[in-house]
């Protein structure tokens, strides 16, 4: 186990934070850890039938269009599934007829504390979608019995959108949402 001996605040910006620690390791010895302070967030694994909701959104930090889970970060004392349910409507006009809460993950526990709760629901258009100023995202429907072959084939490749739809197919074969 390590243990922060001195902490430095590098960072503190709208959504996530940077400190640097000074560590005693197991040793011993001092080493230095450069940590990443999230909120933490949600993700939606959404069914329309036998189609898969995703959303399709330019990521700047990998300078390309991703197509991903709806998903969004939760906002000070707000519960997960209240998050979850808010995000799929602003992000794509849909709402769940029901949502059960399939794992929380930790995203990168090397340098970063982010955890997202990721759902599995069966959803319902509502509305038009309502993103946040300055979020855009479109809406994609996806044939079900593609996504695992656009995971394989490197056209998915989101760590909470493999990860949720693996774990939510994974949980329709066990009938384990019935």
């Amino acid at each position: 186990m390590e243990r922060s001996v001195g902490e430095e605040r590098i960072f503190s910006g709208r959504i996530l934070g940077l400190e640097r620690h000074t560590v005693i390791l197991q040793d011993g010895s001092l080493a230095l850890r450069e940590v990443v302070r999230h909120p933490g967030a949600v993700a939606i694994v959404a069914f329309v039938s036998e189609q898969l909701l995703l959303v399709r959104q330019f990521r700047f930090p990998v300078q390309k269009y991703m197509l991903e889970i709806p998903a969004g970060k939760l906002d000070a004392g707000e519960r997960p599934e209240d998050c979850a349910r808010r995000e799929l409507l602003e992000e794509t006009g849909y709402v769940p007829r029901f949502l059960h809460k399939l794992i929380t993950i930790e995203t990168s526990p090397g340098f970063s504390d982010e955890i997202i709760h990721i759902y599995v629901g069966e959803v319902e258009k509502s509305q038009e979608p309502c993103p946040d100023e300055g979020e855009f995202v479109e809406p994609v429907l996806v044939d079900s019995k593609e996504v695992v072959k656009m995971i394989i084939g490197g056209q998915i490749t989101d760590s909470k959108t493999v990860s949720g739809i693996l774990l939510a197919f994974a949980g329709r074969e066990s009938d384990k949402y019935d």
